[in-house]
């Protein structure tokens, strides 16, 4: 059963920048479409980035030109991710931070040989415990 976990949260000034990491673990990546999502304090998780499985990208409105996301590039075609050797499979650089941007951050993964990137939560199968990130103004 695929394992995520996501990394690099925490807490910045408005403007600030950060990074958040996706590893994963007893996987075999086969083109999946690969997502991330966000969860505010008393809303709904909404889309943020996603990326498919031949290189096509997609952006929530409110974060274009500011979030990028990355597959690692270890994951490019088929590849084995051991249970006991996780690896990343994914990035989410993120400047230009708000204090709207405040929320728990998950990485999700969906369906192998993934054409579209898509930002809906009913298209990810496997989700991380999610990393928070706080920007403060």
């Amino acid at each position: 059963q695929l394992q995520l976990v996501e990394s690099g949260g925490g807490s910045v000034q408005s403007g600030g920048s950060l990074k958040l990491s996706c590893l994963a673990a007893d996987y075999i990546y086969n083109r999946h479409c690969i997502a991330w999502f966000r969860q505010g304090p008393g809303k709904e998780r909404e889309g943020v980035a996603s990326v498919d499985g031949y290189d096509s990208v997609a952006y929530a409105e409110f974060v274009k030109g500011r979030f990028t996301i990355v597959r690692d590039k270890g994951v490019k075609e088929r590849v084995r991710i051991a249970k006991d050797n996780p690896e990343n499979i994914s990035y989410l650089e993120m400047t230009g931070l708000r204090p709207e941007d405040t929320a728990m951050y998950f990485c999700a993964v969906g369906r192998p040989f993934c054409h579209g990137p898509t930002l809906t939560t009913d298209q990810s199968n496997f989700w991380g415990q999610g990393t928070q990130v706080t920007v403060s103004s």
